[in-house]
């Protein structure tokens, strides 16, 4: 429990200072969901690691036919994405900035869904080389793991474009401020879960 803090002042009295109290963003039920698609992935790269000790060679061959290229962009579009997403956050608490919330929102969305075209192309690129999901073990994870990233990268552009529509509103209430901050929050994760996925999987050896 935070402590009240009093001043002393003149003739005995004092000042109490109210204490401050601690926000935690979004809504408890969107902690529950991020909290549980963070486990099945830490889950499924312990499972990734294992059995890249059992064959260290197979999972170093065929690492290297991946494109490290469109990691690094993926990568720098996500987290170009989640700066855009932090300062929509911030315009919706001032009143003098809660205007631009809206477009930045938007030019968040725009930008992560460059993400997605990235992406495509990546695929593309494998399977006009011969590469699927049943070629390796390799390549069934990194299907899995980027193809289940990609879902959510999916699911959070769908979110960004509704919480563009609460952005929308001149004076946004505080339910208005905790679906927002919710949904900047699943985000985040995804932008946290690719930076993760992208060195262990395209970098490290």
């Amino acid at each position: 429990m935070a402590d009240v803090i009093s001043l002393g002042l003149r003739d005995g009295d004092a000042l109490t200072l109210a204490p401050r109290s601690r926000h935690v963003p979004g809504e408890p039920g969107m902690w529950v969901l991020l909290f549980g698609d963070m486990t099945v992935f830490a889950v499924l790269f312990i499972v990734y690691l294992h059995a890249r000790g059992h064959n260290r060679e197979l999972f170093a061959q065929s690492q290297s036919a991946l494109n490290k290229n469109f990691g690094a962009i993926n990568t720098l579009v996500l987290l170009s994405s989640s700066l855009l997403i932090v300062m929509a956050g911030r315009a919706m608490h001032s009143t003098r900035w809660v205007h631009l919330a809206q477009r930045l929102t938007l030019a968040g969305a725009a930008v992560g869904a460059c993400f997605v075209v990235v992406k495509v192309l990546e695929y593309h690129e494998k399977v006009a080389a011969g590469i699927t999901p049943a070629t390796n073990e390799f390549f069934t994870y990194y299907f899995v793991l980027t193809g289940l990233h990609l879902a959510h990268v999916l699911a959070g552009l769908a979110i960004l474009l509704a919480l563009s529509r609460l952005a929308r509103t001149a004076q946004p209430n505080a339910t208005r401020f905790a679906f927002f901050e919710g949904g900047s929050c699943f985000w985040h994760m995804v932008d946290l879960l690719w930076i993760v996925i992208f060195p262990l999987v395209f970098l490290v050896r």
